[in-house]
């Protein structure tokens, strides 16, 4: 699970204010009434039908059954996730304002230096919540039946190939990147408003390969609709068995995962944080959610916030360079 596996690495390393400060909200004493005694807000900053929408309204959900009050998705999506982490961090740190946080966040911290909020001083961690390979996906038109076709296919039309994405910065954005830089091709990035919508132009055959994850796109894979030609994790997923990784199907050392998990502004009470831990915990640690997920290609996390933190900064550290030298923008 990369949240332990990279959070444990690098623990030490990343240790010191910033992490101190995202990790561990300050022990303030709770309101009289107890939480939560009125709907919760959880904003999701990226567009509706991609992961960080999944994730958010599945735990909204499983929140609301558990506490027995309301939590509500309320998406914000633009610029890359900026739009709504902005509005998040300007929330009053009440225990009623939560933000799901993904992959694209990295960039922003690596690409939006003067943005209006800072990820390590504006938000405290609460709890990973999910992580999930994705899969490299190509249309049947495309005549490669596997990884090393496709780049020799790639490399036979530089710039004649093209890849989606639900936009720049996102996730899938990133995958793709990674992908060019390693394997020594020049696809063009074709960038779209949602996962939705890229992941529907694929099946049309209007691009020619994306990065997608396994829970969205694993039916399609199934279906036929799309020939899919590695996986980015460091295994095999149980979703997809005779799918090879991309590392072992001809770009060695090649490894992305998506990820989510969540947090609340800076401020916000270490009770109320404690109490939300332990309630995503209890049902992250749900035998019949827990199978659920991982029958659908997702890993459960329940790390602690202070896994969290130095999970993001790792991510930070990693995608930098490839951030930077891919040419990458947010705009």
């Amino acid at each position: 699970m990369p949240f332990v596996r990279l959070a444990r690495r690098h623990a030490m390393t990343f240790a010191g204010i910033a992490i101190a400060a995202f990790a561990a909200a300050p022990a303030l004493a709770q309101s009289a009434a107890p939480w939560p005694d009125r709907p919760v807000r959880v904003i999701v900053p990226l567009g509706a039908g991609g992961p960080a929408d999944l994730v958010g309204r599945f735990l909204a959900q499983q929140l609301s059954e558990q506490l027995k009050q309301s939590f509500f998705v309320e998406n914000r999506p633009g610029a890359a996730g900026l739009i709504g982490t902005a509005e998040a961090a300007k929330a009053p740190p009440d225990g009623y304002t939560l933000l799901v946080i993904a992959a694209p966040h990295i960039n922003l911290e690596i690409l939006r230096p003067n943005k209006p909020y800072q990820l390590f001083r504006d938000f405290v961690a609460v709890a990973p919540a999910f992580s999930f390979d994705a899969v490299m996906v190509v249309h049947p038109s495309v005549p490669a039946n596997n990884l090393k076709e496709f780049i020799a296919l790639a490399k036979s039309k530089p710039g004649g190939l093209t890849y989606a994405s639900s936009g720049p910065g996102s996730n899938k954005h990133l995958g793709g990147e990674l992908f060019r830089l390693m394997s020594g091709t020049n696809i063009l990035h074709v960038a779209y408003k949602s996962s939705t919508a890229a992941r529907n132009d694929i099946i049309g055959g209007h691009v020619n390969m994306m990065f997608d994850e396994i829970p969205s796109v694993g039916p399609n894979v199934l279906a036929g609709q799309v020939r899919a030609l590695g996986v980015t994790g460091v295994k095999r997923s149980n979703v997809l068995p005779n799918v090879p990784t991309v590392s072992e199907a001809g770009v060695p050392g090649y490894e992305h995962t998506g990820w989510s998990g969540i947090v609340a502004p800076a401020g916000t009470p270490k009770p109320i944080i404690s109490r939300l831990h332990a309630e995503l915990v209890k049902i992250l640690k749900s035998p019949d959610i827990r199978a659920r997920l991982v029958g659908e290609g997702a890993e459960v996390e329940t790390s602690t916030p202070e896994e969290l933190a130095a999970f993001v900064h790792a991510e930070i550290q990693k995608w930098s360079k490839a951030v930077r030298d891919s040419g990458s923008k947010l705009d």
